[in-house]
């Protein structure tokens, strides 16, 4: 069965009492048990809940994975997946990192010893050279978020699997629609729910799948020991989300692509960060993982003077952080969602006070490229008085 039928379908079969083809909010926290030493497989929420588990399950199956976990929101998710490790312990990371996962490896998992050293981590021979003893694994973003660098997943799975180490996969944006990283080697697939995955910007969630029946058994451990679980509603909301999720990433691709393309001839614009564009790096390495493209990329102004101007008069675009949802929104990286990165950091891999990101909704082209025109029509006759 085709994965645009799975989505549809999920939980649709999963109540035998009266057939709700929508899955019910379990609401409760405590179930009752038949008798001493028995039980209906739920004992309390934390633990496991119906409403989510009927989430978790379908997640593990999208993903090509043995288990699934969700967790209250994509940082929580990634607190999991750190929790991991111990004093010590070291990982490879994408260069080119959110903001809030470089602030959860930087600011509170360095307080308990856990290192992390930052490499694009395409680049293989740099990520060789950063091996120690202690390193446990690789975490890796593609594309990676604003810059949409592509890391070649079946090769760094491969090369960290012959170290010993896990592979650990952000793929929030291109979701399992369009890449499953488990079946190019990953261990473990983390996804920000928030965005794609619920897509209409009114849920908070995070997704953890795993492969392998010891690495899932800690991981659940791990999930009710820490408690960050999603709770009934929340669970129900991102599997309502997800139901479309086939029919909302093509068009954020169609609509992303058609702007991408418009922003790339327009006089104002210097550069275009895109994975669909064949001057892309990595247009070639994510034509071969995945089979279509987020509806995100950022853009770089040839002067930084248009970007307060720009986000002032967008209408249809909001100015607002995230990403994923139905509207389309725009971000200022360098002082909103990567703040928290050191200058020094941002500036090496071009994040700079002209880069804007964009993520496109499913509005009609045509509308936001009229609302981009106008804005950055008004921001020149601001600048140049024209």
């Amino acid at each position: 069965m085709k994965i645009e039928s799975h989505l549809a379908h999920i939980g649709s079969e999963k109540e035998p009492v009266t057939g709700a083809v929508s899955f019910p909010i379990y609401q409760a926290t405590a179930f009752r048990h038949p008798k001493l030493g028995q039980s209906t497989g739920f004992d309390y929420a934390r633990t496991k809940s119906p409403t989510r588990t009927v989430l978790e399950e379908a997640a593990a199956q999208l993903e090509s994975g043995d288990a699934g976990f969700a967790c209250s929101s994509g940082m929580a998710a990634l607190t999991t997946i750190f929790s991991l490790f111990s004093q010590g312990d070291h990982l490879i990371v994408s260069l080119d990192l959110y903001g809030g996962t470089y602030r959860l490896l930087e600011k509170i998992m360095s307080r308990y010893g856990v290192t992390a050293s930052y490499v694009d981590t395409n680049d293989l021979d740099g990520v060789s050279e950063l091996l120690q003893p202690n390193t446990k694994a690789v975490l890796i973003e593609t594309p990676t978020n604003p810059l949409m660098m592509i890391t070649d997943l079946e090769r760094v799975s491969a090369w960290a699997k012959s170290k010993g180490l896990l592979t650990i996969v952000d793929n929030t944006l291109l979701t399992p629609f369009f890449q499953r990283p488990i079946e190019l080697g990953a261990d473990i697939v983390v996804h920000s729910a928030t965005k794609y995955l619920g897509g209409h910007n009114d849920v908070l969630a995070g997704l953890i799948v795993t492969k392998g029946k010891e690495l899932s058994e800690q991981m659940a451990f791990l999930h009710n020991s820490l408690g960050a679980v999603l709770g009934p509603q929340d669970s129900w909301l991102l599997m309502r989300g997800m139901k479309t999720l086939a029919l909302r990433m093509e068009r954020h691709q169609l609509n992303a692509t058609a702007i991408a393309n418009y922003l790339l001839e327009h006089e104002a614009i210097e550069d275009v960060y895109y994975p669909a564009l064949p001057h892309h790096p990595g247009h070639d390495v994510q034509n071969k993982q995945s089979s279509g493209n987020t509806g995100i990329f950022s853009f770089r102004l040839k002067d930084a003077r248009y970007v307060e101007p720009i986000l002032r008069h967008i209408k249809l675009i909001a100015f607002a952080e995230s990403l994923g949802g139905v509207e389309s929104l725009m971000t200022y990286p360098a002082v909103q969602t990567h703040a928290d990165i050191p200058l020094e950091i941002r500036q090496k891999i071009g994040l700079d006070d002209r880069l804007l990101r964009f993520s496109v909704g499913i509005e009609h082209a045509d509308d936001l490229i009229a609302d981009l025109e106008q804005a950055l029509a008004e921001a020149k006759r601001e600048i140049e008085g024209v």
